[in-house]
């Protein structure tokens, strides 16, 4: 469990990341809250950071679910790879937003066999 501990707090300390760089691009383009638009920068990096809160929701829940049901190892490796797919992701959206399916793909799949992992295990321990 401490790997998939590990990754959760990678997975924080990344949205952290975007949050900041959301944030610094506002600072940078002049707009003031509660404005959401005005900058094409300042919008990609707030699209980046709110996508991945999207995404967080569904990822860090399925993971320990996973860890705790099925496989502990299984679940580390998921969340680190749907980790890399939001780097992979929010560097393509930031140069090119249509180029961001690649990272958009790795973390939606790992979210997908993160939830059918997490259900089979579950599913296993109740008829078990």
């Amino acid at each position: 469990m401490s790997y998939v501990a590990l990754v959760t707090l990678l997975l924080l300390i990344e949205y952290m990341y975007f949050t900041g760089q959301a944030g610094m691009a506002r600072g940078k383009a002049g707009i003031k809250a509660p404005a959401m638009t005005g900058d094409e920068t300042f919008e990609r990096a707030l699209r980046v950071q709110v996508n991945t809160l999207e995404q967080l929701i569904i990822t860090i829940p399925a993971m320990w679910i996973c860890a705790n049901y099925f496989r502990a190892d299984v679940a580390a490796i998921l969340g680190a790879i749907f980790f890399l797919g939001r780097l992979v992701y929010r560097s393509a959206y930031m140069k090119d937003p249509t180029t961001r399916v690649s990272g958009m793909v790795t973390g939606f799949l790992a979210n997908i066999v993160l939830i059918l992992s997490a259900g089979w295990g579950v599913l296993a321990n109740l008829l078990g």
